[in-house]
């Protein structure tokens, strides 16, 4: 894997075994979109991506994990914007403010409804560092783990390759392309409450996707 100046900067506080780590990522994401993207473009998806958590990561031990989620992510999304894939199932994309409460539930709740029959993402115009854990606890509740899940940004290829945007108080910073089905979901903010106020915002998140996935005909 090619490895720039300024990457070589924010890579300095990697072990070398996450170093490694990134490598193996490169790796793993050329085998998986083989025939579709060359080596440059992963590498470049790759990195940018590492760079979008490295900046504001406190714990690095997991940077090189996060880069290859989101670079996966943001290639498939890349893929379908440029017809190089198209399975036919709708696309999904929640939006918030910080990725780590409303948008992460409803994408719980929208994966765990819909299955493999619908492709769903998340996105914050200020990603957070974490998933709210309190949000964790509600979902738990229900049966649905979303501990695994991490916030990061929209990213234009993304909102490109969603069929329906979800808004979920990010006003002004949430990206408005042509042509695209939006939809703006009043909800309160998890952030800072405890589990008893959250479980109404959780249950409304539910009845909104469920609304949304019948809208669908899923």
């Amino acid at each position: 894997m090619t490895v720039h100046p300024a990457q070589e900067r924010s890579w300095e506080c990697l072990h070398p075994d996450d170093r490694l780590a990134l490598k193996q990522a490169a790796a793993h994401l050329a085998q998986e979109f083989s025939g579709v993207y060359g080596t440059e473009t992963i590498e470049r998806f790759l990195d940018s991506s590492f760079d979008q958590f490295a900046g504001r990561a406190t714990v690095t031990k997991f940077l090189p994990l996060l880069a290859e989620r989101f670079a996966r992510q943001r290639l498939h999304a890349l893929a379908r914007v440029e017809g190089l894939h198209d399975d036919g199932k709708p696309v999904v994309l929640f939006l918030c403010t910080h990725n780590a409460g409303r948008s992460q539930m409803a994408l719980g709740f929208f994966q765990a409804l819909a299955g493999d029959n619908a492709v769903a993402w998340s996105g914050g115009s200020e990603p957070g560092l974490e998933v709210n854990p309190v949000a964790v606890q509600a979902m738990a509740e229900r049966g649905i783990d979303i501990a695994h899940e991490f916030p990061k940004p929209w990213t234009d290829e993304t909102v490109r390759a969603a069929d329906v945007v979800i808004t979920m108080g990010c006003g002004d910073a949430c990206p408005i392309f042509p042509g695209k089905r939006y939809e703006s979901w009043e909800l309160d903010d998890p952030h800072g409450q405890n589990l008893d106020a959250i479980r109404p915002i959780r249950d409304d998140v539910e009845r909104r996707v469920r609304s949304l996935l019948a809208s669908l005909n899923l």
